[in-house]
């Protein structure tokens, strides 16, 4: 049995043994069953493993799989075998469970529905994805763009801003003491490497503070590098996004749309810019703006034209909210583009108007990326973004910590291919629950005669709040039913509602008082996402949450 020896104090050796691993109990267990107590497992056997044991889908593991994946595992173990029997021992098997390219906790194939539009995807997404370290000061190089490729990564981002001579193209964080690398170079590893961990599309998102002489220059380089690989849309705004599939193998460019410049006297007469995605220049505070934080450097002394060719290329547009959030979250939802958010301010939307964030990611694209302050090349927690639908979740992925830990099990999902389908709450429409309360009955059962007035019957009425979603936020009340224990309303509330999954529906009953607070009569919480239609009879709850034993309503629930 082998040993290692450890130095203690400079004075002596201590060796301890190196024990090799055993199958737990369990696994000793299931090769018995499965063998009925004998040394070997053939595929039939290991075959009933996997369905009885794992709980894999029978119609998936055939008895042809079951042989290929026995094969597989003597191919791995031949060379420790003594046998040449076609049959596993129990070395053998506890071998197959321990290794995690035989045996994945998770499926490691694509099995999402790919043929969604584009938006209706997460999508695994970098920020600042050039740079070798912190914010300020590290390299700027292709490698991290290799790493990033090599792990499946689908967005990358790179500034570009003109060198030093204004003759050509670099890549570097604006405005610190990065060092920068070549534009042209960074491209080619994109173009060697796009594919490597995933044949889904890739988007490189351009952070632009370049010339429109310049902008050509990106232009003919992406053209020339990317060929075909290159998508390049059939308009200028699209009203619906290719799926995954579609876009298989395919480059996209998203960014803002440079502004075009009419001559002088077209300019003096019409006084109005001609480009579609001027709003992508307007002032905005820093943390509602694109996270260049910078206008594209355009020289509009010179009068100079845009780079139609570069523009062309733009298949995802970009920009700022030109009117304040909440208008850019409402307005154009008709045509495709994308937002970038700062976590801040993604925090604040949510917080004011998340069904407004949710709504335009059911068509549009968020990306959120890191605040500022992150020097250090941190990132923040991705929970809040994902459930508001945002797709371009943007890590600093040279950085570590439990938020990237996440970000990376997250996008272990669906085969590692960087796509992960949105759950189905995000992308539904609007609905509604009707809600009609006929009647409640019980209260003389639970109470006493006189807990609620000490002179006549109960005088109720039934409060609903809808909470959730801040836009589902909704309070209903019925009339008051005078002097009876058996109250009949008879009476329907309409309860629209955006994100049912996230709605719970508060049902409180409580007692008319004109001189005093409203006694309190029960109540009940019901998730709405697990209502079922029809008529129910719905029990109520004391303050602490214990059943009353006899008190209820009589509600019918409908939607639409």
């Amino acid at each position: 049995m082998a040993s290692h020896s450890y130095r203690m104090f400079m004075c002596f050796n201590r060796k301890f043994k190196i024990t090799e691993a055993q199958p737990p109990s369990d696994v000793v267990e299931a090769f018995s069953v499965c063998t009925d107590k004998g040394n070997y497992m053939n595929a039939t056997q290991l075959r009933r493993f996997l369905i009885d044991f794992q709980g894999e889908d029978p119609a998936l593991i055939t008895d042809i799989a079951a042989v290929r994946l026995l094969d597989l595992i003597l191919q791995r173990r031949r060379h420790l075998s003594k046998f040449t029997k076609q049959a596993l021992t129990l070395d053998d098997f506890f071998f197959f469970l321990f290794c995690h390219h035989l045996n994945s906790p998770i499926l490691n194939q694509v099995h999402h529905d790919m043929t969604a539009p584009l938006q209706h995807y997460y999508i695994y997404t970098g920020h600042n994805s050039y740079l070798t370290g912190n914010q300020l000061s590290s390299d700027c190089s292709d490698v991290p763009l290799i790493k990033v490729l090599q792990r499946g990564v689908r967005v990358i981002e790179l500034d570009i801003w003109p060198n030093s001579a204004k003759n050509d193209i670099n890549v570097l964080h604006g405005r610190t003491l990065t060092t920068p690398v070549p534009l042209i170079k960074c491209l080619k590893s994109i173009r060697d490497h796009a594919f490597a961990a995933s044949p889904y599309p890739l988007i490189i998102t351009l952070e632009d503070h370049l010339t429109p002489g310049l902008q050509a220059k990106v232009a003919k380089m992406l053209t020339d590098i990317f060929g075909e690989m290159l998508y390049t849309p059939e308009s200028e705004h699209l009203e619906e996004f290719p799926s995954p599939e579609e876009l298989k193998y395919r480059i996209i460019i998203s960014t803002k749309p440079p502004k075009e410049y009419l001559e002088a006297k077209v300019l003096k007469s019409n006084k109005e810019d001609t480009s579609a995605g001027s709003s992508g220049d307007e002032t905005q505070p820093n943390d509602m703006a694109d996270d260049s934080d910078e206008d594209q450097d355009i020289d509009t002394k010179s009068g100079q034209l845009a780079a139609p060719e570069y523009k062309r290329l733009i298949a995802i547009r970009a920009g700022k909210p030109k009117d304040g959030l909440r208008v850019a979250l409402r307005s154009g939802l008709e045509k495709v583009r994308r937002l970038s958010l700062s976590e801040v301010a993604l925090e604040k939307a949510a917080s004011n108007y998340g069904v407004d964030v949710v709504r335009f990611t059911q068509r549009n694209f968020l990306r959120i990326y890191p605040k500022g302050s992150r020097i250090r090349s941190s990132n923040y927690k991705p929970l809040v973004a994902w459930m508001h639908g945002a797709q371009m979740v943007a890590f600093n992925m040279q950085g570590y910590g439990k938020s990237l830990w996440a970000m990376h099990g997250m996008f272990r999902s669906n085969g590692g291919c960087g796509y992960v389908k949105k759950p189905d709450f995000l992308m539904n429409k609007c609905s509604t629950d009707e809600v009609r309360v006929y009647m409640g009955d019980g209260w003389r059962l639970d109470f006493k005669k006189t807990h609620f007035d000490t002179f006549s019957p109960p005088d109720f009425y039934v409060k609903f709040r809808l909470i959730g979603a801040p836009k589902d936020y909704v309070k209903k009340k019925t009339k008051v039913i005078e002097d009876d224990w058996v109250p009949v309303w008879d009476q329907e509330f309409v309860f629209p509602l955006t994100i049912p999954e996230l709605a719970l529906l508060q049902i409180e009953v409580r007692e008319y008082d004109m001189s005093e607070k409203d006694d309190f009569g029960g109540q009940s919480c019901l998730p709405v996402s697990e209502l079922k239609s029809g008529i129910r009879s719905v029990q109520l709850f004391d303050k602490k949450g214990e059943k009353l034993p006899s008190a209820r309503l009589l509600i019918k629930f409908q939607f639409s």
